[in-house]
């Protein structure tokens, strides 16, 4: 910069001044991004000083004060100064009536001397201060600051000064105005940058698996400090009681100032907070003492009284209230438009937060279960976690059939569907989902040709579902977790994640069930084997003896017959000694037959239609009940005891032949039995393939009260001479022994039996148990 202007004539005092104002430009000019506000002050003042005509005492000094339009005041901490002797005094402000307050709102330049209504300040006329002007910097029709110039003499500024300083101050009201946007773009970008590293801190908070509480306060500590807030509170929502509870607070000494009011209600009136949580949307108040928030505001800290607040809520899937997180300040208008879209992305990760935290305790929760529960009730559990979790209504879980692949089973559900409700994979939404291994959405069920039973979707008021494939650990599908919302939704991709990693936890309690359920069969079967061993060597000996014993009657009769013919001529004696040969004889073949169930298991390879051709030869049929048999001939041979399945199909078509001839005297319809098969898949998906015989007939069916206990060892309606009275049971265990299972189902009338049996090798390489030899 050049020198000062010394006392000099008018011509010479312009033209210093004019390069003085050059130099001024030039360096205004260079002022970016990078300089400070500070800088651009002190440009101004020290070009002021030079701009005077120095005179004998004069002494010019200038002061320069920003000015802050948002509060209506000037900036104390921006007073820049030159060509003062000394250090100002404490109390140099500018005064709320003083000449910079006069200047900035008349927005012209004042003069001392002209303005005798203005008394100056104490301080100034004690340093030496005698003359004074003051110019308010107007840019952009705004105040940006004050400039005063001062002189130690009683004299006036002279015109040529006046014009110099007047083309000073508009060049200072634009550097100052530019300054301050550059400062003010830095700070702006420097709140973004602390704002996303916070943010980012507050992923990795989420992200570090920390305790939920510890997670809430880093994000309200988060929100506290980028909003310059006092403090501020986490209320989630209480669920059982429809409250707002009290989870986390952050701040100056945050203490709940009424410990005995810990929880809020979810109402307009009762609160800020809880206006924001009824309304579903946040809330902004520049000043608590107005209409309506006076009447509602209830303070979280005890000291002082805060004036501002912000409150938005935590709204998770499908728009379901999770809480509400809300900040207070003791100054008005605290919070901007920007501290509220902070608060909305902080609030977005406290739901992450929640949503992790609430799936992480729910698969803790199922992963306990599986150990202790069985499947039915661990489904129920997992759909119902799943609906909560989601926020839907309905539920199912879907699995495959055992008997048929190709066809799904409700295996548990909400509503709207039953447990053993079928339906078909073939052109079904779950058969999509099935095929591709991915979850499926569908917009509107209703009337989405995919979904097939629209009908019940109508019924129930399902509108969006959610389809999620149960994969076995080696890929395989086993079924299906579905959900279905009664408004239209957007399933996100954390739903549908979410529901996946429950689905998971399903497929595994399927699979470990099914496997449980496989081992307990093989056990039941080698528990069988061993005891069915044991007894037949007692019945091998007790038939050798029941032979020996009562067998001797009929030789016995046949020689007394012999040794006293005169016998035969009494017919009396003759009738009596024909019944008890007869009788005998008759004993000893129930007991052989009889004992056949005891008999050790020889698994040969068996014809099934054989057997039960064999046992319809041996049945005596009531009059009016027919047999009809399909696919028997084509169907692979079967690895059992010939014996015992006669035995097995033998009971079966008796049971029903009986239950049907019950029907004739009241004028039901003619009786039918219908014994069909076919070869199917094992439902575990490894060899050997199985064959399945449905057996079925027309007649009243089991009592629902029944259906329960039909196999239990107890339970029988009848007692056969050649049976041993112990019903169904004997046909399951027999079945077991054969390594099948029997089941009874539903096909819509009558009753009916399903019967799967091994073909070829013994299922899962099983070796034979004691007595079950090939």
């Amino acid at each position: 910069m050049g020198t000062n202007i010394a006392a000099s004539s008018s011509e010479t005092y312009l033209f210093s001044a004019l390069t003085i104002l050059r130099e001024s430009a030039a360096e205004i000019n260079r002022l970016s991004v990078e300089n400070t506000a500070a800088e651009a002050l002190q440009l101004i003042a020290d070009t002021a000083v030079r701009l005077v005509d120095r005179k004998d005492g004069d002494g010019p000094a200038a002061v320069i004060y920003a000015y802050d339009t948002d509060r209506a005041a000037f900036d104390g901490a921006s007073r820049t100064s030159a060509g003062e002797p000394g250090r100002p005094a404490a109390d140099d402000f500018p005064r709320p009536d003083g000449m910079g307050a006069r200047a900035i709102r008349h927005r012209k330049r004042l003069l001392s001397y002209e303005e005798p209504s203005i008394p100056m300040q104490e301080q100034k006329t004690q340093a030496g201060i005698r003359t004074m002007a003051c110019y308010p910097l107007m840019a952009a029709e705004k105040p940006t600051g004050a400039l005063y110039i001062s002189l130690r003499s009683e004299r006036r500024f002279t015109p040529e000064e006046l014009l110099s300083l007047d083309l000073l101050a508009d060049q200072a009201a634009v550097a100052l105005h530019n300054t301050q946007r550059f400062e003010g773009i830095n700070r702006v970008l420097q709140r973004k940058v602390d704002e996303l590293e916070r943010l980012h801190n507050a992923e990795q908070l989420i992200s570090s698996r920390s305790s939920l509480e510890e997670t809430l306060r880093g994000i309200l500590r988060t929100a506290v400090e980028l909003t310059r807030a006092s403090h501020g509170s986490f209320r989630l929502i209480d669920k059982r009681h429809g409250t707002l509870r009290l989870a986390a607070i952050s701040g100056e000494e945050t203490t709940p100032s009424d410990p005995a009011e810990p929880d809020l209600p979810v109402d307009e009136g009762s609160s800020v907070v809880g206006w924001s949580a009824k309304r579903r949307q946040p809330v902004r108040i520049d000043d608590l003492r107005i209409e309506p928030w006076n009447r509602i505001y209830r303070p979280l800290h005890s000291k002082g009284r805060m004036l501002s607040e912000l409150a938005t809520p935590l709204l998770g899937a499908g728009g379901t209230l999770e809480g509400v997180i809300n900040l207070e300040s003791p100054r008005t208008g605290a919070f901007g438009e920007d501290d509220q879209r902070l608060m909305e992305a902080l609030a977005t990760q406290a739901v992450i937060a929640l949503q992790e935290a609430r799936l992480l305790e729910a698969l803790e929760e199922v992963t306990v279960r599986m150990v202790r529960w069985p499947l039915d009730r661990l489904l129920e559990f997992i759909i119902q976690q799943a609906c909560d979790l989601i926020n839907a209504p309905h539920g199912v879980v879907w699995v495959l059939s055992a008997e048929d692949p190709e066809t799904l089973v409700v295996r548990a559900a909400t509503a709207g569907h039953t447990p053993g409700e079928t339906l078909p994979i073939a052109g079904s939404m779950i058969g999509i989902s099935l095929r591709e291994r991915q979850p499926l959405i569908s917009p509107d069920v209703g009337r989405d040709p995919r979904f097939l039973r629209r009908d019940l979707a109508a019924k129930m008021g399902w509108v969006s579902g959610l389809i999620v494939p149960l994969l076995m650990r080696d890929g395989t599908p086993r079924g299906a977790l579905t959900l279905y919302s009664s408004e239209p939704r957007a399933f996100s991709e954390w739903d549908q994640r979410l529901l996946t990693w429950l689905a998971n936890h399903t497929a595994i309690a399927v699979q470990d069930a099914e496997a449980l359920d496989q081992l307990a069969q093989a056990r039941e079967r080698q528990t069988l084997a061993e005891t069915f061993a044991a007894l037949g060597d007692v019945s091998a000996n007790l038939l050798h003896r029941v032979n020996n014993l009562v067998g001797i009657i009929p030789v016995r009769v046949q020689g007394v017959l012999e040794k006293r013919p005169a016998l035969s001529e009494d017919a009396y004696l003759s009738a009596a000694l024909t019944e008890i040969e007869d009788n005998a004889r008759a004993a000893m073949a129930a007991a052989r037959e009889a004992m056949a169930y005891l008999r050790p298991v020889k698994l040969l390879p068996t014809s099934v239609g054989v057997c039960i051709r064999t046992a319809l030869e041996r049945l005596e049929l009531p009059p009016g009940i027919k047999v009809e048999t399909d696919g028997l001939d084509s169907l692979p041979n079967v690895m059992a005891g010939e014996e015992q399945l006669r035995l097995v199909f033998f009971n079966l078509i008796e049971n029903a032949a009986d239950a049907l001839a019950a029907m004739q005297p009241s004028g039901g319809p003619s009786g039918l039995i219908r014994v069909s098969g076919h070869a199917a898949a094992d439902p575990s998906g490894g060899p050997p393939p199985m064959v399945e015989i449905l057996l079925s007939d027309n007649g009243p069916g089991v009592p629902a009260e029944r259906r329960e206990n039909i196999f239990d060892l107890a339970f029988s309606t009848k007692r056969s001479p050649r049976k041993l009275g112990f019903g169904l049971w004997w046909v399951k265990t027999l079945i077991t022994r054969l390594g099948g299972e029997i089941r009874l189902v539903d096909c819509g009338e009558g009753c009916s039996f399903r019967i799967r049996l091994p073909s070829g090798a013994r299922p899962g390489g099983l070796p034979a148990a004691p007595g079950d030899t090939p």
